[in-house]
C-alpha cells in the first residue's frame, strides 16, 4: 500500500510540474507558445479602435509622418528610427527588437494621447522591453502640456501596446484594449510626473 501511495504521489508531482510549464517567462515566443492570432501591429490597434463608443473616439492620425492616415491607426515604418523615438518614445536601442509597428496619435496634441503597438521579434525579453520603454517615456521632457498616465499592455506575448496621455483617454484606451484583445494584460500603469 505504501508503494502505491508513493507512486501516486510521484505521478501527482510530475503532473504538477508539467502544469508549471505553461507559466509565462520573459521572451516573446515563450509567452505565447507560438504564433499570435494578430497578423500585424496595425490589426492590434484597429481591434482596439473598433471598441470605442462614438463619444469616446477622438480625432487621430496614424502611422509615420510620411505615410500618415487620418482618423484611424496606421502602420509605422520601423526604418524611421528617429521618428519612432521622438514621436512614440521608443528608445533607439529597442528598435532592433521589433519587426512591426503601428500608431494612433491625437490630432490636436500628441501629449493628449499617443499610442503604439509593437510586434516583438522572437527571443525579445518582453519585461525588459516594457521596462526600457517605461524608463524612456518617464524621462522625457514635455512641451505643450504633460501627459497624465503611461500604460503598457502585453498582448499575447508577441505585441506590446504603449500609450500615454490624458488620464480619461488612457482609462478608455486601457479598458478597450483589455476587452478587445485576446491575452491582453496590463504590465505598467503609472502616473507621469
Amino acid at each position: 500500500m505504501r508503494k502505491v501511495f508513493i507512486l501516486f504521489l510521484t505521478a501527482a508531482m510530475v503532473l504538477n510540474l508539467a502544469g508549471c510549464g505553461g507559466k509565462q517567462s520573459g521572451s516573446a515566443e515563450e509567452q505565447d507558445g507560438g504564433e499570435s492570432r494578430y497578423a500585424e501591429a496595425l490589426e492590434v490597434l484597429e481591434e482596439v479602435v473598433k471598441t470605442y463608443g462614438e463619444n469616446d473616439l477622438f480625432a487621430m492620425y496614424g502611422g509615420d509622418q510620411e505615410n500618415a492616415v487620418m482618423d484611424a491607426p496606421g502602420k509605422f515604418d520601423i526604418s524611421k528610427t528617429e521618428e519612432l523615438e521622438s514621436v512614440l518614445g521608443l528608445p533607439a536601442d529597442l528598435i532592433s527588437s521589433i519587426e512591426d509597428a503601428a500608431s494612433m496619435v491625437h490630432m490636436m496634441n500628441a501629449n493628449t494621447f499617443t499610442g503604439a503597438a509593437y510586434r516583438l521579434k522572437e527571443g525579445t525579453d518582453l519585461n525588459a522591453f516594457a521596462d526600457s520603454v517605461k524608463s524612456s517615456i518617464l524621462a522625457r521632457q514635455w512641451i505643450c502640456g504633460q501627459p497624465d498616465t503611461l500604460v503598457i499592455i502585453n498582448v499575447d506575448g508577441r505585441y506590446v501596446l504603449t500609450a500615454y496621455g490624458a488620464a480619461e483617454l488612457m482609462e478608455v484606451f486601457k479598458n478597450n484594449a483589455l476587452a478587445a484583445l485576446d491575452g491582453a494584460q496590463v504590465m505598467t500603469e503609472t502616473p507621469i510626473a
